[in-house]
């Protein structure tokens, strides 16, 4: 995703200038009550409704009242408006009690995760917003430096503490899509999850060979595919072996076995 720098002069993407409040504020125009806040709000409502891919200004102008053009004069492309959107709906965070408490970089980074996740799997839409670049914007940054306080204790040096945090929210954000796509897949085909899953099973059957595929094999002759995982089951095994070699890298850089960067 590109855009063009900001017109303040400086050599800010127009969307962190937004973002961050250092654009001035147009004059007012023909259209009353009109502004930057009430647009990003009627972009998140079109996709929380009908997803990103219905998102466009000449829509977010028709649910204001306003002209397309009106709005240019806030948003200078859809692309800035894409940066706001999800930075208006995944939010800043909140406190981590974890830290609060002193109980420790693995029960603080394993809140940090869970929230991130929570306000993911309540804007999924966000997640087809393409990165851009590192988080840069007020709200990504809050994260950012939470999870980097969740760390602060770990011994892990600087390089390691950011390579812990990128380990672990794209994670998060692998979770949350692979959510999104089954989500959109049950509703397309008019089933359940279960369905879903039930129908994967006789697709397999039919085509795996047990010399070729003996592991798939192996698992379908057990069940494993079609016994019902638990609410949150993956999400909270993939974190656990995540976490598992985080505390092993924690452990020897203590132990002086590696040098943490």
């Amino acid at each position: 995703m590109t855009e063009k720098n900001g017109s303040g002069g400086g050599d800010l993407p127009a969307s962190l200038e937004a973002a961050w409040g250092l654009r001035d504020r147009p004059a007012k125009g023909p259209k009353p009550g009109l502004s930057l806040e009430r647009i990003v709000a009627a972009a998140v409502a079109v996709a929380a409704a009908d997803g990103l891919g219905a998102v466009s200004m000449g829509r977010v102008a028709q649910e204001l009242g306003a002209s397309t053009m009106s709005l240019y004069r806030y948003v200078s492309a859809k692309d800035e408006l894409y940066v706001l959107m999800q930075e208006a709906a995944i939010g800043p965070p909140a406190p981590l009690s974890a830290l609060e408490t002193g109980a420790g970089w693995r029960a603080a980074l394993t809140e940090w995760a869970a929230a991130q996740r929570e306000r993911y799997h309540g804007h999924l839409w966000a997640l087809r917003i393409p990165i851009g670049g590192p988080p840069a914007t007020p709200n990504s940054i809050a994260w950012w430096e939470q999870g980097l306080q969740a760390l602060r204790d770990s011994g892990l040096g600087e390089g390691d503490k950011t390579s812990v945090i990128l380990l672990i929210s794209n994670f998060v954000r692998s979770e949350a899509l692979m959510t999104s796509d089954l989500s959109a897949a049950v509703i397309a085909r008019g089933i359940t999850p279960e369905e879903l899953a039930a129908s994967h099973e006789r697709t397999l059957k039919r085509l795996v060979d047990p010399e070729r595929h003996p592991g798939i094999t192996q698992q379908l002759e057990t069940g494993v595919m079609s016994a019902p995982d638990e609410a949150d089951y993956e999400f909270g095994f993939g974190m656990g072996v995540l976490l598992d070699g985080v505390e092993a890298l924690i452990r020897r850089a203590a132990d002086g076995e590696v040098k943490s960067a």
